[in-house]
C-alpha cells in the first residue's frame, strides 16, 4: 500500500539534543514550508477578518480550507473555474484542505454514518449532502489544494473502546479507498490517524497509516473534548510509529502548551480557529495569557497590546483603542485582535524552532518568562 507524489519532500534539519523536537521544511509546489509552523485557518476560503496582505504580515506560509463548507458554497465547481482555490482567494503559497472528517463528529446530529460513507443534512439549507472517500477526494482535486487529507471518521469523546475500534478500522479502510481515488501528482494526499483515547487503537492505528507510505501523516481526533493530558499522551503514542522524515500534523491544536509539548515529541505541524475566534469574542493572546481588551483596565491604557510583539496591531495601535474598538462593536478591533493572535502563534512556533536550533528547547517552552534561556528567541 503505497503512494508517491514527486513534487512534495520533507527535510529534517535539526534536532533538539534533549527532546524529539526538530526543524524541517517541507517543500510544495506552491513554495516551502519551515517546520515547527502553525498554520491559520481559512474555512472558507479566508482567514475570518483578515485580508491576504495582513495573512502575509503575520508569517504564515500554509493556510487551510475546509472541503465541506467550500462544497456547500460556493462549491467546487466555482473554485476551479477560477483556476483553483490558490487563484480564487488570491493566496499563492502553500494550502491544505481538511476533508470534512471534523463535520463527522461536529455535525453528528445532522449525518448518517455508514461503510459506504456519511450523509449529511446540509446546514445551510436543509438539502441531503452524501461525502465518500471518493467524493471527496473529487472534491479536493478540484479545489486545488497542495495537500489533502484523507476522509477519516473522527469518533466524539468519551466513547467506547468498541465505539472507537469500529470508527478507526472504518477510517483505515476509507484511506485505502481514498488512496485508489486520489490521481493528482500536483497534491499530497496524508492520512489521518484516529483511536481515540486508547493506546493499543492509535499504536495500530499509527502503523496502518504509516504503511500506505504517504507524504504525510496527521494524528486527528484530539481536541475534541478530552482532557490536555490525554491529548498529551495520544501524542507520545503515536509519533514514535510515524515515518520520521515525513511532516507530522497534529489537527485542530493551536494552544501554546499544547503545541510546545507536541513539537517536544516530534510533531511538526498545527492548525486551530482559536487566534481568530478569540479575536472576534474581543479576546488578545499576550504571552502565555489570554486578555480579554473589554476590560475596563485597559480603557486609559495608551501602551501597545504587546511591546515585544512586531505585528501591525502593536506597533501601531494601543490598549486603549482596541478597548475603545472592542467596546463599540467596530470590526476594525476584532481584525486587529485577530491578527495580533495569528501574528502570536506564528511567532511562538518561529520561536520554538530557534530554540531548537540553538539547544535551549524544552517542553514547557516560554520564552516571555524572566529569566529563559530561551529569551532570544521571542
Amino acid at each position: 500500500m503505497t503512494s508517491s507524489a514527486a513534487p512534495f519532500s520533507y527535510e529534517v534539519l535539526h534536532q533538539c539534543p534533549h527532546t524529539k523536537a526538530r526543524v524541517g521544511r517541507f517543500h510544495t509546489p506552491h513554495g516551502v514550508v519551515d517546520t515547527p509552523r502553525f498554520m491559520p485557518v481559512g474555512t472558507a476560503a479566508t482567514v475570518k477578518g483578515i485580508s491576504i496582505d495582513q495573512l502575509r504580515s503575520t508569517g504564515a506560509q500554509m493556510v487551510l480550507s475546509n472541503t465541506f463548507h467550500l462544497h456547500l458554497q460556493p462549491g467546487e465547481a466555482v473554485v476551479a473555474a477560477a483556476g483553483g482555490l490558490h487563484r480564487f482567494m488570491g493566496w499563492h503559497a502553500p494550502m491544505l484542505t481538511d476533508s470534512g472528517g471534523f463535520q463527522v463528529f461536529s455535525l453528528a446530529s445532522l449525518n448518517a454514518i455508514s461503510e459506504l460513507g456519511v450523509t449529511f443534512k446540509s446546514p445551510r439549507d436543509g438539502l441531503v449532502v452524501e461525502l465518500t472517500p471518493e467524493r471527496v477526494m473529487a472534491i479536493q482535486n478540484s479545489l486545488g489544494a497542495d495537500v489533502a487529507m484523507a476522509f477519516d471518521q473522527c469518533p466524539p469523546y468519551p466513547a467506547s473502546h468498541a465505539d472507537v475500534q469500529e470508527a478507526t478500522e472504518r477510517t483505515h479502510r476509507w484511506l485505502e479507498r481514498c488512496v485508489a481515488a486520489h490521481n493528482c501528482a500536483n497534491q499530497a494526499l496524508f492520512g489521518i490517524v484516529q483511536g481515540g483515547c486508547y493506546e493499543d487503537l492509535r499504536k495500530e492505528s499509527a502503523r496502518v497509516v504509516a504503511g500506505f507510505d504517504l507524504p504525510g501523516v496527521a494524528i486527528g481526533g484530539v481536541s475534541v473534548g478530552e482532557p490536555a493530558l490525554a491529548m498529551h499522551e495520544v501524542v507520545r503514542w503515536v509519533t514514535p510509529l510515524l515515518p520520521l522524515h515525513k511532516p507530522r500534523y497534529l489537527m485542530g491544536v493551536g494552544t501554546l502548551p499544547e503545541m510546545a509539548q507536541a513539537v517536544a515529541e516530534g510533531v511538526d505541524l498545527f492548525d486551530c480557529v482559536l487566534p481568530t475566534r478569540l479575536g472576534r469574542h474581543g479576546a488578545a493572546l499576550v504571552g502565555g495569557e489570554r486578555w480579554n481588551l473589554k476590560n475596563a483596565r485597559f480603557r486609559n491604557d495608551h501602551s501597545p497590546l504587546d511591546s515585544t510583539c512586531p505585528c501591525p496591531t502593536c506597533q501601531q495601535h494601543s490598549r486603549a483603542y482596541l478597548h475603545h474598538l472592542i467596546k463599540s462593536d467596530e470590526i476594525l478591533g476584532l481584525t486587529l485582535l485577530s491578527l495580533h493572535n495569528l501574528s502570536q502563534l506564528l511567532r511562538f512556533t518561529n520561536a520554538m524552532a530557534m530554540a531548537i536550533r540553538d539547544g535551549c528547547f524544552a517542553e514547557h517552552f516560554a520564552p516571555w518568562e524572566p529569566g529563559s534561556a530561551a529569551a532570544h528567541t521571542w
